[in-house]
């Protein structure tokens, strides 16, 4: 009877630190969007980027992802985004989906413009650029490293070091860097 009664103990504290975790996390992700304006921009892929995730101008983080959704008609990622009611966006502005490391930790970097008109609460930024998938990425990477080794094997890699001495006609050093002088002057 004892043991029950201690796992139950265990049991309710363990459900009561998973809902302070998720009040905690529900109050921290609305808190940007009632203090900040909201902007938005429209991304052909997001990537791992989630609501809630920062929004940075320089490295400094100056709001937060509240929203992301799918036109339907262009079939493009719109994410709508609060900045800091003190923080200015130029009209001319960029926006891109960066990592923070290869582990992920995605976020939503602002390069601002030049222009002095600044956009509105409700404003859109035109230019952006979509997430890079870094598995694609490596992938490819891996893919086109693979052929390359293939068709070395093969004998369709490039030249051996001194072919060019042999088509050229010109004697062989055997000294590397090809500086035409053999250090004797």
């Amino acid at each position: 009877m004892q043991r029950r009664v201690s796992e139950i103990i265990a049991g309710l504290a363990v459900i009561v630190a998973a809902l302070g975790f998720l009040a905690f996390t529900f109050s921290s992700t609305r808190t940007a969007a009632r203090n900040g304006y909201i902007l938005h921009a429209q991304f052909g892929h997001i990537g791992p980027l989630k609501v809630g995730s920062p929004v940075k101008i320089a490295g400094v983080t100056v709001g937060r992802v509240t929203k992301t959704e799918l036109n339907p008609q262009s079939y493009a990622a719109i994410v709508d985004f609060s900045i800091n009611p003190k923080v200015q966006v130029p009209k001319d502005s960029s926006a891109a989906i960066e990592s923070e490391s290869l582990l992920g930790g995605d976020y939503l970097s602002i390069s601002p413009g030049g222009s002095n008109t600044m956009l509105k609460p409700g404003g859109a930024i035109i230019v952006t650029q979509s997430a890079i998938n870094i598995e694609s990425l490596l992938g490819k990477f891996v893919f086109s490293a693979a052929n390359f080794a293939s068709n070395t094997a093969k004998g369709g890699g490039t030249p051996a070091p001194d072919s060019g001495a042999a088509k050229t006609g010109l004697p062989k050093t055997g000294l590397s860097g090809g500086g035409g002088s053999n250090g004797a002057q």
